[in-house]
């Protein structure tokens, strides 16, 4: 049947590829903001609170999203060394500065980007101005004023496992490279050993087990992440300007999408990235107001004005240096067992502590 699909999606990959991103972004944002699911919002119970419910709700849709992806590429329906995530370059200084930079980011904006999409569909006009410069600094990083010093300082930074027999950055490939194991059962050792130990992990505190929003919030959000993965290797066509896969990520899509609102008779169909964006903010506005939550909200004063445009600053550099945010590398590109992945992820997560501790001492 999803070989029919993937017939009819082909004939038209960039207008499924755009309903479809639109429809996978209703559903993320509409969960988290229904289940208030926060990456800095998780730092911050265990910080303040030492309460790691929501934390392991993060972390338990990664593991989600892991088994996704592991049953895709079983499956025969995804192949992720198309994926930007897994190759053999591996890019350890911009994966551990860029997570650190974007971590420290996400406290001081309030929120990483993908909350503060949610926090706009709940009318948060200080969410709307934050997301605008993370996206013109996630571009200036790119290939603007900061794109020279990105390259120049961060490129030599990086590892070529290809030199030591390692075929690309994923766990199972590193494993099979240094103990000779067949790939597929290194593979498959790497998956139980991961998601494995963070669904016991996660599984075991009875307050997360009995709490329905944490639950399902980890379980939905790691599903849209492998539905994302899904939909784009159904419309991946090799033949494409660009063909690659890709699920859910914000940071640059933030850029891009401003870009696609400046420029939209130049660009036809949204991109799946520039839909997923809309679509985080339509879920959450309907999640807001269906409860009757939407209420506009401005900043409080000078320095908080200035707090969160820093955050949004160092949030579109950090999260293009490290080629994702918490969503992008956190989930997304975890859920490949990509080692840059998971490296990305414990930067954020320190950053994310280091960023608490600096609000602390400032405050």
């Amino acid at each position: 049947m999803l070989e029919g699909w993937k017939e009819i999606m082909l004939e038209n990959p960039a207008f499924y590829l755009g309903w479809g991103g639109l429809v996978i972004g209703i559903v993320f944002g509409f969960i988290v903001e229904r289940t208030n699911f926060c990456t800095m919002g998780s730092i911050s119970d265990i910080n303040a609170f030492g309460d790691f419910r929501r934390f392991r709700s993060w972390l338990m849709a990664g593991a989600v999203a892991m088994l996704g992806v592991a049953w895709l590429e079983r499956a025969g329906l995804a192949d992720m060394s198309l994926s930007m995530y897994t190759g053999a370059n591996f890019i350890w200084g911009s994966n551990i500065v860029g997570g650190l930079v974007f971590g420290i980011g996400m406290v001081l904006g309030g929120g990483c980007v993908s909350k503060n999409l949610v926090r706009v569909g709940g009318g948060d006009l200080r969410s709307l101005v934050v997301l605008i410069v993370i996206g013109i600094s996630a571009f200036m990083t790119i290939g603007g004023l900061l794109g020279p010093f990105r390259v120049a300082v961060f490129s030599p930074l990086m590892t070529d496992l290809s030199a030591y027999g390692i075929a690309d950055q994923r766990l199972g490939s590193i494993l099979a490279g240094l103990t000779g194991m067949e790939a597929d059962t290194a593979g498959l050792v790497a998956l139980v050993v991961v998601a494995g130990g963070i669904l016991i992990w996660a599984l075991k505190d009875r307050g997360f087990r009995t709490s329905p929003a944490h639950l399902v919030a980890a379980i939905g959000i790691g599903l849209c992440v492998v539905a994302g993965w899904l939909l784009t290797a159904l419309a991946y066509d090799e033949f494409a300007d660009n063909p690659t896969l890709i699920s859910l990520t914000f940071a640059r899509p933030a850029g891009e999408s401003i870009d696609y609102l400046m420029r939209f008779t130049a660009f036809g169909a949204a991109s799946f990235g520039v839909a997923t964006v809309g679509g985080t903010i339509l879920g959450a506005f309907l999640s807001a107001l269906s409860q009757k939550k939407f209420a506009l909200a401005g900043f409080n004063g000078t320095a908080d004005t200035a707090r969160n445009l820093i955050g949004a600053v160092l949030m579109g550099f950090g999260g293009v240096l490290a080629l994702g945010c918490t969503v992008g590398q956190g989930l997304t590109g975890w859920s490949t067992l990509a080692l840059g992945s998971g490296l990305t992820l414990a930067s954020i997560i320190l950053g994310g502590f280091l960023g608490m501790k600096l609000m602390e001492r400032f405050a």
